[in-house]
């Protein structure tokens, strides 16, 4: 079995400046927010599974303190080292790291997120992470989605001042104090996802979920 990346020694000891850097960062931008799929949210009585695109995930850790913070929150998070990072801020945030990926530890992931899930955490998890290709649906969160029929939360992140990496994902920075647009919609299930979208595919569904809520680049 693989194993799970911790941070550890002076990697951790420089973690907790950073994470106030990207706090404090995260609280200057302003977000436009569609409120629709927000309030059908904070009606849920069940865990519900959050999903968006790798490249939008700087700022889904404000987004969940400022929205979502109601209910508990798990978020699949890759076991490799850069994972360990990523990990220990999101315990920084109030959000519990599930460690794995299709690479590594996926069906011990996967296990653990419907563990979660069945136990009323909600869990956050990017289709295309952790290593693409860039907006693509793999099958771990539609089997997790089909194995469960809880409802779906979409989310898109619309960045309207951001430089990008060159990165797998072209992952957005937001400039401080600039404007991020969420739109999200609200599923019912995965079936009801392959129903509106006219498809059996939980992976074309997934995909034209997301698409319809912004375009992508």
């Amino acid at each position: 079995m693989s194993s799970v990346r911790i941070l550890k020694g002076w990697r951790f000891w420089v973690l907790w400046p950073l994470a106030a850097l990207l706090k404090l960062w995260s609280r200057t931008l302003h977000f436009d927010l569609d409120e629709t799929a927000l309030n059908e949210v904070k009606l849920l009585q069940s865990s519900y599974v959050v999903v968006f695109w790798h490249n939008r995930l700087f700022v889904v850790a404000e987004a969940y303190r400022r929205y979502l913070s109601h209910r508990p929150m798990a978020g699949l998070v890759s076991a490799s080292r850069d994972g360990a990072w990523l990990s220990a801020f999101f315990e920084l945030c109030d959000i519990q790291p599930v460690r794995g990926s299709s690479s590594a530890r996926g069906a011990v992931a996967l296990g653990d997120l419907l563990n979660a899930l069945q136990q009323g955490t909600c869990v956050a998890i990017t289709p295309d992470g952790p290593r693409g290709p860039r907006y693509s649906v793999k099958r771990g969160v539609v089997w997790l989605a089909e194995q469960t029929q809880l409802p779906l939360l979409m989310l898109h992140f619309d960045f309207h001042a951001a430089w990008r990496l060159n990165s797998w994902d072209g992952f957005y920075i937001p400039k401080p104090f600039s404007r991020v647009s969420i739109r999200g919609r609200l599923y019912a299930s995965m079936h009801e996802l392959q129903v509106v979208h006219h498809t059996t595919s939980g992976e074309v569904a997934t995909k034209i979920g997301l698409t319809e809520l912004g375009e992508l680049s």
